[in-house]
């Protein structure tokens, strides 16, 4: 009988992560758990007031957390949009297309009251397979 591997962690840039005590993604056996994203980078906002731009910006910081498994967008079985409006349901809508529409990940999108940040309009949450080689 094999061991079963210790979880994997990715830590980032992001200053919630040391404040909070959490980790960007966490792998366990087969899968991969990418912790709420949001658009910034470096911790500058992007796309500030235009919810697609937020959404490409927020999964690509997840996707980078993922590349770090060495998976990709491939790999993604679930996503998880938070909105601040849901007047922006199709701008978000149409940047998880653009990324995910070959895979078709089981998808949730949610409208919610706030994030940390004000200007924040999209945060999003990955989780991905790594298959039986995990």
């Amino acid at each position: 009988m094999s061991e079963t591997p210790a979880p994997q962690r990715v830590q980032t840039d992001s200053p919630w992560e040391a404040s909070i005590g959490f980790a960007r993604a966490v792998a366990a056996g087969d899968r991969v758990h990418v912790a709420g994203t949001m658009p910034l980078v470096n911790g500058v906002l992007q796309g500030e007031g235009d919810p697609y731009e937020q959404a490409l910006a927020a999964f690509g910081n997840a996707l980078d957390a993922l590349k770090e498994f060495g998976l990709g967008p491939e790999s993604v079985v679930r996503t998880r949009m938070y909105l601040t409006h849901a007047r922006d349901v199709d701008a978000v809508g149409r940047a998880h297309k653009e990324l995910f529409d070959g895979v078709r990940p089981a998808a949730t999108m949610v409208v919610v009251s706030g994030f940390v940040d004000s200007r924040v309009l999209v945060e999003v949450e990955v989780e991905a397979f790594r298959g039986a080689s995990a």
